[in-house]
C-alpha cells in the first residue's frame, strides 16, 4: 500500500505546515491528526478557525465535510468485520483512499485486506507527516513558499484520476465539481464540498420514456 502511505505522508506534511502557520501549536496540530484523522475536515477546520470563526462554527464545518463519509461507510461496511470493536476501529480509520482501494477489489477477502492495510499505512504516515510538516512550518513560515498548501488538493485529484476513465464516475465528478465551485462564493467553508455530493445524481439510471403504442 505504498500509494496510500506516500499520499498520507505528503498530505500530512501539508496539513502540519498549514496548521502551524495558521496559529496552531505543533503539539495541537499533531493531536488533531491523531484524534480526528480526516484530512478534509482538518483542513476545513483550520481554515475556518484562521478566518476568525468560533469553536462551534469550526467544529460544525469539520463535521459537514466529514458527512461525505456516511455513504462511504455504507459502501464498505462489510470489510470492517462483525465485532463491535473492529467496526469502531474500521470507521475511525476510514478515509477516501482506503475506501477507493477497497471498492476497486472484486474479491471480498482481498477488499478487506486492502482496506485495513491502506488505512493503517495512511494513519502512520499521515501523523508522522503532520509532525514533520508542523516542524517545517514553524521554521520556514509560509508553506506557500514551498507549495505545501497545494499538496492536499493535488493528492485528492490524483486519487480520483484513474476512476475518470469510466463514463459514470466522470459524470459524477463533473457535476459534483460544478456544484461545489458554483456554491463556494455563496456558502461558508465546508458546505460547497458537502453539496458536491449531489453529483451522485449523475450515477442514477435515466428512466426511459415509453410512448403509447397504437
Amino acid at each position: 500500500m505504498s500509494a496510500a502511505a506516500l499520499t498520507g505522508g505528503m498530505m500530512g506534511m501539508s496539513f502540519g505546515a498549514v496548521a502551524v502557520t495558521s496559529g496552531l501549536s505543533v503539539w495541537l496540530a499533531v493531536a488533531m491528526s491523531v484524534l480526528v484523522f480526516a484530512g478534509g475536515a482538518q483542513f476545513t477546520a483550520v481554515g475556518v478557525a484562521a478566518a476568525g470563526a468560533g469553536p462551534l462554527a469550526t467544529v460544525l464545518a469539520g463535521l459537514l465535510v466529514n458527512a461525505r463519509l456516511l455513504p462511504f461507510g455504507l459502501a464498505v461496511g462489510g470489510v470492517f468485520g462483525r465485532r463491535w470493536y473492529s467496526r469502531l476501529l474500521g470507521s475511525y480509520l476510514m478515509i477516501d483512499q482506503s475506501v477507493a482501494f477497497a471498492l476497486a477489489q472484486k474479491d471480498a477477502e482481498r477488499a478487506r485486506a486492502v482496506y485495513w492495510a491502506a488505512s493503517i499505512a495512511a494513519f502512520v504516515t499521515w501523523n508522522s507527516g503532520t509532525l514533520i510538516g508542523a516542524l517545517i512550518g514553524s521554521a520556514v513560515g509560509d508553506p506557500k513558499d514551498f507549495g505545501l498548501d497545494a499538496v492536499f488538493p493535488a493528492g485528492m485529484f490524483a486519487l480520483i484520476l484513474p476512476q475518470l476513465a469510466d463514463k459514470t464516475p466522470r459524470r459524477v465528478a463533473i457535476l459534483g465539481g460544478v456544484i461545489a465551485v458554483a456554491t463556494a462564493p455563496l456558502l461558508p467553508a465546508g458546505l460547497p464540498v458537502l453539496l458536491g455530493l449531489l453529483g451522485l445524481a449523475a450515477a442514477l439510471p435515466v428512466p426511459k420514456w415509453k410512448g403509447k403504442t397504437a
